[in-house]
């Protein structure tokens, strides 16, 4: 009986396409759960931490590796939990550090990666070492920037220099206490902590090891780019695009961004996890990079350490109104020519800071941009919902939750609100959209979840959620995690990559993106080494061609915003001899297993 068990699963390792060669992380899907929005466990409309662990099957269907969660800390939330009173304990909203081991403990059971937010630049202000600070305690004096003010002729005191916050508004508040001015170069509510004290580096670098003693599989590192100001503390240049001085786009950012001791910093955080590997289990401990940055900026923490910065070529390059040449050249080819060669790329399609793909793009879309982002080459990142197609829901002023939204007018917060793409995960068409037992829940949730959730669509026959399952199954094969990459625009209105490995010429795959409202005929003759003929492996849900379907290299027909997989009839072919191999074998082993 042992021996055919051991027989059983030394083939289905050898059916597996991962390259051993590749670290675990080179290859993953990542998930971003948004706790609030997830899994709401207790009926009180908040997600929480036990939601999160019930759900976590989801994961495992839908072919994700490795998940991250926005911050759960201890918080008041200002700006909901990057504003951080207690660094190692977890906020009664969510649950407890019991139930954060719980998730931990789940999770690894279902081979899942953990990765935690982490938010170093700042803190809350309710955070004990601000109150210390405040009240000049050693050694917590100089935990944070404090300025003199500038003194004018008439007595005024005004702030330090013009630096604006990211929020709108000075990046300095004033304390009586200390007759001084604090930095924030985000809400008031969020001190900036000063990493030029030798115990400010300390504290981070143990609460990094006190999160991976818990079993964190590493962390997301929130607004790295702001770590470090230029200590000389000068007025930044304006950049004449507009007259508001407390407008953050008022000033160039060239003193409170992108500063050479950030970098030194996350050279020290890498030394950190790569020596707590060492210690413990030599499974590398990924840091992932929010940096909203220029492109060199952004590459060089490939050079200190990071495992990747995020690339948000697709979120702040693009949208649903650039042609494919943009696409092509701003969202793949500016990060692709880049990236070092010892680089692992990354794509980011959504997040919880900006609108749905379904509405930065359109619905239509929602299959093709899965398709870029889970078919590139490298890391795929993936928000919440996209998964289902979910959309931004208007959210009125009076149910606006956001503090960028909040700190706006009734006339002006749809500009600044971040709510109407954190609308509860939409799991089914009962109450809350399965979300929570309540009708009432932090946000509302968005009104067609009646016929767009989960539920609905595992049970369809053609569904968002199936062509997302079909893409990270695909994106196990070696093709996809080792192939080459060729991006072509087949007409102004179509742009196509192909991925092969140089090893097998009937590997070749081929996604094709029709962003026009109308169907394009188009040759795939630019792709030199595709057969004559392939066969379509996944397609749109509203493609007039589907999966199964035989096409012809010098001429097809993409539908209107579809978008199309496909293989060499032979690569095909084989994929499902293997799978129906895996399959077989797989309940012959149960059989013998239960016998």
């Amino acid at each position: 009986m042992r021996g055919v068990l051991a027989f059983a699963l030394l083939a289905l390792t050898g059916l597996s396409s991962v390259n051993a060669d590749l670290d675990w992380w080179q290859t993953m899907s990542v998930y971003q759960i948004y706790p609030r929005s997830w899994k709401d466990s207790d009926g009180d409309g908040i997600g929480d931490l036990p939601g999160i662990e019930s759900k976590l099957q989801h994961l495992v269907d839908s072919g994700i590796d490795a998940f991250w969660t926005s911050p759960i800390y201890e918080s008041p939330m200002a700006d909901f939990g990057y504003d951080i009173a207690n660094y190692t304990n977890i906020d009664s909203i969510f649950g407890t550090l019991e139930d954060f081991d719980d998730l931990v403990a789940t999770a690894k059971s279902l081979g899942l990666k953990v990765i935690m937010d982490l938010v170093p630049n700042h803190s809350s202000d309710e955070h004990q070492w601000f109150t210390n600070s405040l009240a000049s305690i050693d050694p917590y004096t100089d935990y944070y920037i404090w300025k003199n003010g500038t003194e004018l002729e008439n007595g005024t005191i005004v702030p330090p220099n013009n630096w604006v916050s990211v929020f709108g508004g000075y990046a300095w508040s004033w304390r009586s206490e200390r007759q001084a001015y604090y930095l924030h170069q985000f809400a008031e509510e969020q001190p900036d902590l000063n990493y030029r004290n030798e115990y400010v580096v300390q504290e981070m670098k143990d609460i990094i090891e006190f999160w991976l003693d818990r079993g964190v599989d590493g962390f997301r590192v929130d607004a790295i780019p702001y770590l470090y100001e230029d200590e000389s503390f000068p007025d930044e240049p304006l950049s004449g695009t507009t007259d508001s001085p407390t407008n953050y786009s008022y000033t160039l950012h060239y003193y409170t961004q992108d500063q050479a001791e950030t970098y030194e910093m996350v050279a020290q955080w890498r030394q950190l996890l790569d020596d707590y590997s060492f210690k413990t289990d030599n499974i590398t401990r990924v840091l992932m990079m929010e940096a909203y940055t220029n492109t060199s900026q952004t590459m060089k923490f490939y050079d200190y350490g990071a495992n990747f910065p995020f690339n948000f070529g697709f979120i702040s390059n693009v949208d649903g109104s650039s042609t494919p040449t943009e696409i092509k050249e701003l969202a793949i080819d500016e990060w692709l020519d880049n990236v070092p060669d010892n680089g692992t790329s990354n794509w980011v399609i959504g997040n919880h800071d900006q609108s749905r793909v379904a509405s930065r793009y359109s619905p239509e879309q929602v299959d093709a941009m899965n398709m870029i982002n889970l078919l590139l080459p490298g890391v795929s990142v993936t928000y919440y919902g996209e998964e289902i197609g979910m959309e931004d829901q208007w959210i009125s002023w009076e149910d606006t939750q956001d503090p960028q939204g909040c700190g706006a007018d009734e006339d002006t917060y749809e500009d600044y609100t971040r709510d109407p793409n954190r609308t509860p995960m939409q799991w089914d068409a009962t109450t809350s959209a399965g979300f929570s037992t309540s009708n009432s829940t932090w946000l509302p949730v968005n009104s067609n979840y009646l016929t767009l959730n989960l539920a609905a669509q595992i049970d369809a026959d053609v569904s968002h959620y199936k062509v997302f399952q079909e893409l990270t199954t695909l994106r196990k094969e070696a093709v996809i995690q080792e192939g080459t990459v060729n991006v072509q625009l087949l007409n102004d209105n179509v742009m196509a990559f192909s991925r092969e490995l140089e090893s097998s010429s009937d590997s070749i795959m081929i996604v094709v993106t029709n962003f026009a409202n109308h169907t394009e005929m188009i040759s795939l003759e630019a792709f030199e080494n595709a057969p004559d003929t392939l066969v379509v492996s996944i397609a749109s849900i509203d493609s007039d061609l589907t999966a199964g379907t035989t096409v012809s290299k010098s001429s097809l027909e993409i539908s209107a915003l579809a978008g199309l997989v496909l293989r060499a009839s032979t690569a095909s072919g084989a994929s499902a001899v293997v799978s129906s191999g895996v399959i077989t074998l797989f309940m012959a082993v149960l059989a013998n297993l239960r016998y």
